[in-house]
């Protein structure tokens, strides 16, 4: 629990930072017009800045459920022992207190040792925050292409191809892409894993 309670700290600062960049992309394309898609096909003009401002509210409900997630889960379960509690004589509620468990011990000595619905909650959002990065993804690549010609990836975030020097593919994009399908996995394991205990 203080590993995942730390590594959630850590991907909420990634999602600000995300937030941060993605406000500051907003804020200079107020009056950046482009069309505005359904699918594929060209629907209405937006800005730019309305179009960020999509994924800004993902990243924002992202960052929402991995809070709820570190609320819920914030419980010690010290004293837990193997299964039906422990002889040592623990103060459980300063235990709690002192490594920062803002909602005490746990209330039941088995479901603190087995409890792993944290995990379950901690990659469901993982894999929701992966979807999200996907989509981006998908249009930096669709936009990247020859036939939109939106954006020009910087060289250092693509390559080029081995026979066709032309072509500039956007490989940080589609090692996103790709990467979600192992999150995703890991959520499907985990869960199938859990059932049989």
């Amino acid at each position: 629990r203080l590993y995942t309670r730390n590594q959630i700290d850590e991907l909420d600062e990634l999602l600000e930072k995300m937030l941060r960049t993605v406000l500051k992309i907003m804020e200079e394309n107020i009056e950046t017009y482009m069309p505005g898609f359904t699918h594929l096909q060209k629907a209405q003009p937006v800005t730019l800045a309305h179009h960020m401002g999509a994924y800004f509210e993902m990243f924002k409900r992202d960052r929402s459920r991995l809070f709820d997630i570190r609320n819920r889960m914030n419980n010690c379960p010290l004293g837990s022992g193997a299964l039906a509690g422990t002889t040592y004589p623990l103060d459980r509620e300063l235990t709690a207190s002192l490594m920062g468990f803002d909602n005490g011990p746990t209330l039941n000595s088995m479901d603190g040792v087995s409890d792993r619905d944290y995990l379950i909650e901690l990659l469901s959002a993982m894999s929701t925050i992966m979807m999200h990065l996907s989509r981006f993804s998908e249009e930096v690549i669709i936009w990247n292409s020859n036939e939109y010609q939106f954006v020009d990836i910087d060289d250092a975030y693509s390559t080029g191809s081995s026979i066709m020097p032309q072509k500039k593919n956007p490989d940080i994009a589609e090692l996103v892409r790709g990467k979600t399908g192992r999150v995703y996995g890991a959520l499907v394991s985990l869960l199938t894993t859990m059932k049989g205990l």
